[in-house]
């Protein structure tokens, strides 16, 4: 599994201009690959007019669904590079449409995979993107005469505190870098006399 991976944090659209046929390139979060086809025909359907609707979808963190599409375009000059530049930014979960409008200059092959992958890298480039890290989900048990102190001092620092529940003890789910699972359990045996419990779970991944 990777460690981390970069996505988009919102559906936006940048547009670009290349020999008069404008290119609008959509990108959105996509957790699956129904969501991915639902927003490709949202952006059909919004742009019925235009010559072509090329898209680029990668799905999962290890990038296990890729598809492209050159809507019409020569083989190859459009969806192609619009998802090698996505996977070229370590782009997951996302799914980028290009809608061209002809602007009566031919752009050749060359031109339109510049102008396809470039109209892409842009948008990201405007849009911004996120970056998710992979972290192991961990359960702290703690008495209640301890747990306050032990909550604070997690957000104080700066560990991702995702759940606190009550009940005959304090549960407060969090998440943690593989890499710092043992220190962790040594600093939290040092700040509780040994009373708390560390139970560790599954992989996810969240906001770095």
């Amino acid at each position: 599994m990777q460690d981390e991976y970069r996505t988009v944090g919102r559906v936006g659209v940048h547009e670009t201009e290349v020999n008069r046929s404008r290119f609008l390139c959509a990108l959105a979060p996509v957790a699956t690959e129904q969501e991915a086809q639902d927003f490709i025909a949202g952006v059909r359907k919004e742009h019925a007019d235009a010559s072509h609707n090329c898209y680029a979808y990668v799905i999962g963190a290890d990038a296990a669904i890729q598809k492209a599409s050159d809507d019409g375009e020569p083989g190859g000059t459009a969806g192609v590079p619009m998802l090698q530049m996505l996977l070229r930014r370590d782009m997951r979960y996302v799914v980028a449409v290009v809608t061209r409008y002809y602007g009566g200059v031919k752009l050749g092959a060359g031109g339109l995979i510049r102008a396809y992958g470039g109209a892409v890298g842009e948008a990201l480039d405007t849009l911004g993107t996120l970056t998710r890290r992979r972290f192991r989900l961990a359960t702290v048990t703690v008495d209640h005469q301890r747990a306050g102190k032990v909550e604070n001092d997690l957000r104080s620092t700066g560990r991702t505190v995702r759940d606190v529940r009550y009940g005959e003890a304090v549960t407060i789910e969090i998440g943690l870098p593989d890499a710092d699972v043992e220190a962790f359990r040594g600093w939290l045996a040092d700040a509780t006399a040994g009373t708390a419990a560390l139970e560790l779970g599954g992989e996810a991944y969240g906001d770095a």
